[in-house]
């Protein structure tokens, strides 16, 4: 299950490093409301710009850390419980602009991954 838990990770870590850093600017299907941009889509949810950079530089470590949780396991589950928080804040966020229920499939899914990992990292009794 060890090796579950790292190789789910490593998918995280690369996908957030992948929406924070390589798609910050482009359009996707699943950003909020009509937003082309991450920027224009914290604009959809009604959150200041600081919220936006704080957002980013969290999900930005936190998927750093998740791939070093290969060579340093105990970065894996606090980064995990503080992702699935923020993906449950992403798919509210959703919700409150009404959006369709597709668009929160990218947030639902790290949520979901994110608390599977959790469940592999407790400790066992």
């Amino acid at each position: 299950m060890e090796n579950v838990a790292k190789i789910i990770s490593v998918i995280i870590g690369l996908g957030l490093l992948n929406v924070w850093l390589l798609r910050f600017n482009k359009p996707t299907n699943w950003r909020g409301g009509r937003a082309k941009n991450m920027k224009e889509e914290f604009g959809v949810y009604g959150l200041p710009s600081y919220v936006l950079y704080s957002v980013g530089f969290v999900k930005v470590t936190i998927g750093l850390l998740l791939i070093m949780s290969i060579w340093f396991p105990q970065f894996m589950q606090a980064s995990t419980i503080v992702l699935s928080i923020l993906m449950l804040c992403a798919v509210l966020m959703h919700l409150k602009v009404k959006d369709p229920i597709g668009k929160s499939i990218p947030a639902l899914s790290l949520l979901s991954l994110s608390v599977v990992v959790v469940i592999l990292t407790l400790p066992k009794a």
